[in-house]
C-alpha cells in the first residue's frame, strides 16, 4: 500500500524566482501567497506523525528533516518493528511513539503530537482523519480527500466539531513558480483566458490503486486530479459544465481489471473558460498544463513535479521563462511549514478541506459523465 514512488532526487533547497515588473504589483497582492506568517524564532517546532510510512510519507519525512518549524514526532505503520524502527532511527522518534493501526487511537494520550500527516490508501482517509481530530490532532491529507465528496464532507465536519484544522496536501499551491503563474493569469496580462490543457500520463504498477477498494476510483483520483486542481486554482472558478470519456484498450492488463485505463475530459467554467484535461495509467507523456488567453500564453512543463516546475511563454512585450530551483520533494517541505504556521498562528490554510471537496465534486460529476459513475 505505498503511495506513487517520488523521483529520489535532492534533499530540499531554497527557491528563488524573480516576476516579470509588469507583474510585481499583482505579486504583492496575490491571494496565492502563503497567508500564515512563520512562527517567531524560537517557537516550538510543530510535531507531526506520519499515518502510513510508504513512499510520499518518506518523502514528506525527508523535506522537513531539517525544517525549523516541522519536527516529526511519531508513527503509525503495520510494520512497528521494520519500518517504524528504522525510521525512528532516522529521525529521532521515541519507539513508545510509534503506533500500529491496532493502535492508533492511543494516540490522544501523546502531547508532543499536535498534527497528523495521512499517507494512506485513498480509502482510508476518511477514517483516520476523524480519528485523528477526535484524538485532538490537526489534520494534513493527502490527495484525493477521499473516495466520495460525501466522505470529505464527513472529515470536515469532524474536523469542525474537534476546533481542530484541515488542509489538503496541495503542494503545487506553495510552489513559487505556480504562484507565478496564477500571478500572471490574474493580472491579466495574457488577456482574456480563454481555455486550458492539461495532461498527466503514466504507465506503471499500480499496487492498491488498480483496486476500487482503495483507490475508489481510476487515474483521474490519482493523475487527473493534478490537472484539474490546477485549473481550479489559476482561474479561480468553479466548473459548470462537463463532458468526458473512458477507455481501456489493454483489456488484458490484470492492472485495469477494476477500471479504466485512460480517460479525457472536458469542463466550462461559469465565465466561458474551456479547459480540457487527459490522464492515463497506460501512456507515457509530458505533465503540462497551458494558459491561453487572447493577448498570451503560459506553459508549465513539468507541470506537476514535486519541484523544478518551469514556466514559459509569452505576452506582448513580456516573456516568461521561469524555472524552479526547488527539486525532489521541495513542495512538500513548504505545504508542510504553512501548515505547521497555520497550527502557530490559528490561522486557515490556504488548501483547507473545503478545497479537497470541491475536487471530488467535480471528479464526481467527470466519472458520471463519462457514464462510469463512482458515487
Amino acid at each position: 500500500m505505498n503511495r506513487r514512488d517520488f523521483t529520489k532526487l535532492s534533499t530540499l533547497v531554497a527557491a528563488s524566482m524573480r516576476l516579470p515588473q509588469a507583474l510585481s504589483q499583482s505579486a504583492a497582492q496575490s491571494p496565492a501567497q502563503n497567508t500564515a506568517a512563520a512562527p517567531s524564532t524560537g517557537a516550538k517546532a510543530v510535531g507531526f506523525a506520519c499515518v502510513g510510512l510508504g513512499s510520499i510519507s518518506t518523502a514528506f519525512m525527508e523535506a522537513c528533516a531539517n525544517s525549523p518549524t516541522v519536527k516529526i514526532v511519531g508513527l503509525v505503520t503495520g510494520h512497528p518493528e521494520t519500518k517504524g524502527v528504522m525510521f525512528s532511527q532516522m529521525y529521532g522518534v521515541p519507539k513508545s511513539s510509534i503506533y500500529t493501526y491496532e493502535t492508533f487511537d492511543k494516540i490522544i494520550e501523546n502531547k508532543e503530537i499536535e498534527a497528523l500527516y495521512i499517507g494512506l490508501p485513498n480509502s482510508m482517509h476518511c477514517d483516520y482523519t476523524v480519528r485523528g481530530a477526535q484524538a485532538g490532532k490537526h489534520i494534513l491529507c493527502e490527495k484525493p480527500m477521499a473516495i466520495s465528496s460525501a466522505e470529505c464532507q464527513t472529515m470536515i465536519d469532524a474536523c469542525k466539531k474537534a476546533d481542530r484544522k484541515l488542509m489538503i496536501a496541495y503542494r503545487m499551491q506553495y510552489d513559487p513558480i505556480w504562484q507565478a503563474a496564477y500571478d500572471v493569469v490574474q493580472s491579466g496580462v495574457l488577456g482574456k483566458v480563454q481555455s486550458l490543457r492539461g495532461s498527466m500520463l503514466q504507465s506503471q504498477t499500480l499496487g492498491w490503486r488498480q483496486t476500487k477498494q482503495y483507490g475508489g476510483g481510476g487515474p483521474m483520483m490519482d493523475l487527473g486530479i493534478y490537472p484539474l486542481n490546477g485549473m481550479r486554482y489559476l482561474t479561480q472558478e468553479e466548473p459548470a459544465e462537463f463532458t468526458a470519456v473512458v477507455a481501456t484498450r489493454d483489456k488484458d492488463d490484470p492492472r485495469f481489471k477494476e477500471m479504466e485505463q485512460s480517460i479525457e475530459w472536458t469542463i466550462k467554467f461559469p465565465s466561458g473558460i474551456i479547459a480540457s484535461g487527459g490522464c492515463s495509467y497506460g501512456q507515457f507523456g509530458q505533465a503540462t498544463l497551458m494558459v491561453s488567453g487572447d493577448k498570451g500564453y503560459i506553459m508549465l512543463s513539468p507541470a506537476f513535479a514535486g519541484g523544478g516546475v518551469h514556466m514559459s511563454g509569452s505576452a506582448g512585450t513580456n516573456h516568461f521563462d521561469q524555472m524552479g530551483t526547488g527539486r525532489g520533494h521541495f513542495q512538500l517541505g513548504l505545504e508542510g511549514e504553512h501548515f505547521a504556521a497555520c497550527i502557530r498562528n490559528n490561522k486557515q490554510p490556504k488548501s483547507p478541506g473545503e478545497e479537497g471537496l470541491k475536487d471530488l465534486v467535480a471528479i464526481e460529476r467527470i466519472y458520471k459523465a463519462a457514464g462510469t459513475p463512482i458515487a
